[in-house]
Formats: structure tokens, sequence, C-alpha cells
């Protein structure tokens, strides 16, 4: 058997923050050994399992790798809007007059990720 993916690693300046941006993002769940200040912090959702490591040096580029959230009950727009009140911000609004597109935004730490249409919405055009 080939390997698995186990988890998705993201550096971060503060893990415990940021891992919390993304449980609620993600209704997932942080780890019940996972505490402000600490060097490491999980995430497990139905998604994706993600595990934030401290590390000092800032972010200064965009990122080689990142996530493309799709919502399952909710449109792209609400996501969106749900995202921004967690406190994601928009890098670049990508979405077309015809409703194709998705909106590429920026996490509490600045790392990009994008949300593209549900599949309700793929479907209808």
């Amino acid at each position: 058997m080939s390997s698995l993916i186990r988890h998705v690693t993201i550096d971060s300046a503060d893990p415990y923050a940021l891992a919390t941006f993304w449980a609620d993002a993600l209704d997932g769940s942080l780890g019940d050994d996972d505490h402000p200040g600490d060097p490491e912090a999980a995430v497990t959702s139905a998604a994706a399992s993600l595990l934030f490591v401290r590390v000092d040096d800032p972010k200064t580029v965009k990122n080689r790798v990142h996530l493309d959230l799709q919502p399952q009950d909710r449109t792209r727009d609400e996501e969106v809007e749900r995202l921004l009140s967690l406190g994601a911000v928009i890098q670049g609004d990508h979405r077309r007059a015809d409703g194709s597109g998705w909106v590429t935004l920026h996490d509490p730490e600045g790392n990009e990720f994008c949300v593209e249409r549900s599949a309700a919405e793929r479907s209808k055009g």
C-alpha cells in the first residue's frame, strides 16, 4: 500500500490561534491537548487534518500550496461572508457575472486559500 497523507502541515507564528480559525472555518475541532502557547496544534475535520507548527520566520511570499474550499451547505458567497466574519481577508475576487469563479482569501496569518462554488451551484451551470 502507498503512503497516506496524515495532515497538511502549515507553518505559523501562533499555532493555537491559527488552528482555532481553521477549526471554525472547517467545522472541525482542536485536539484535547492543544492550548494557547503550544508549539503545535491540530485540527480534525471531515474535510482534512491540519497541523499548525510554530515557525519564527515570518511569511514573506505566496504559498506554494494552498487549500481550495467548496461549501457543502451554503453558497460560495455565503461562505465567503462567513469566513470574513471569522477573520479572513479578501485577497482577490475572481467571481464572474455568470456566477462562476472563486474568491481568494487570506487567513489571519496571511496564508492564501480559495472558496469555490458549491456542488449545487456547479450543477446549475
